[in-house]
């Protein structure tokens, strides 16, 4: 038996006193792969600290703290459900506290919350769906250059930013992003209910909002911060347990601590800046959509 377990039979003594135990897991950042040196949110590199949430036996709560501006609906889909799956096995309460933005995908992580908080002037929302590109063709043949495409299928190519728009192509497209849309709206119903007070053709039209409209909309449950709620709810004396990834990065790219970088391992580094930088591009395109 460990030193914990035997003094928390004893019928004296401080510990006897500790207030309940709520773990922190922060989920941050954009969702999805974000390159070689941002790592963005994804079921991969997530399970762990979820599972490690809600290890501890007997404990209140887990809080989510959320800031995020969305990203891949695969991987929101993924975490959410692995929250919810450990909420009702091991039948804990689970609440999320919005920082500067949850929105989009950001947004569809704190439903997987059973109540959500934010900040006045947190962003949230964003319920829709979205797909950027570019159009290179008309530059390409101001220069002269050919593009060369051979596809086996008349399908297997529908958005090739180098050729002309397709419009059979922009349809599939749509399409596709209904189906998504639909099932983001799903889970929203489904873990809002009745709390939902705005109209739908607001709701899901992929508006954001700062955290007192949110409120009035049923988007979150109230306005407050993760220490001073949980003090609320669960007494002066809640212990708050951070649950926190391994942030030295030479472990997350796979180099151990005993052995020297090699050549190789630089070559890969150096090989995933340009990787990096466009990444670094993109996060800060997703975060700018909200004014952030």
């Amino acid at each position: 038996m460990n030193m914990t377990k035997l003094l928390a039979k004893l019928p004296f003594g401080p510990w006897r006193d500790a207030g309940p135990i709520v773990s922190v897991l922060r989920l941050s950042g954009v969702i999805g792969q974000a390159g070689a040196f941002r790592q963005g949110l994804t079921m991969a590199n997530m399970a762990g600290l979820i599972e490690r949430a809600f290890a501890p036996k007997g404990q209140a709560a887990v809080a989510l703290v959320v800031n995020s501006p969305g990203g891949s609906p695969v991987q929101s889909a993924l975490i959410a459900k692995r929250i919810r799956d450990l909420a009702t096995e091991k039948k804990v309460p689970v609440f999320a506290f919005c920082e500067d933005a949850a929105a989009s995908g950001g947004y569809w992580l704190a439903c997987a919350a059973d109540e959500i908080w934010a900040d006045e002037s947190s962003i949230l929302g964003s319920i829709g769906v979205v797909s950027a590109g570019f159009g290179a063709h008309e530059f390409i043949e101001r220069y002269g250059i050919e593009r060369r495409l051979y596809t086996a299928g008349d399908k297997k190519v529908i958005l090739d930013p180098f050729s002309p728009e397709r419009e059979d192509g922009v349809a599939h497209l749509k399409a596709i992003q209904v189906e998504i849309h639909d099932a983001f709206k799903a889970m929203v119903r489904d873990r809002r209910g009745a709390r939902l007070s705005g109209a739908e053709e607001e709701l899901f039209s992929g508006a954001f909002w700062a955290g007192r409209r949110a409120l009035e909309l049923g988007l979150i449950d109230g306005i407050g911060d993760l220490r001073t709620v949980l003090r609320g709810r669960f007494g002066e004396k809640v212990r708050l347990r951070v649950v926190q990834e391994d942030r030295r990065w030479f472990r997350r790219m796979g180099f151990r601590v005993d052995a020297p970088v090699g050549t190789a391992a630089l070559d890969r580094l150096a090989a995933d800046l340009p990787a990096a930088a466009l990444s670094a591009v993109e996060e800060r395109a997703l975060w700018s959509r909200y004014g952030l």
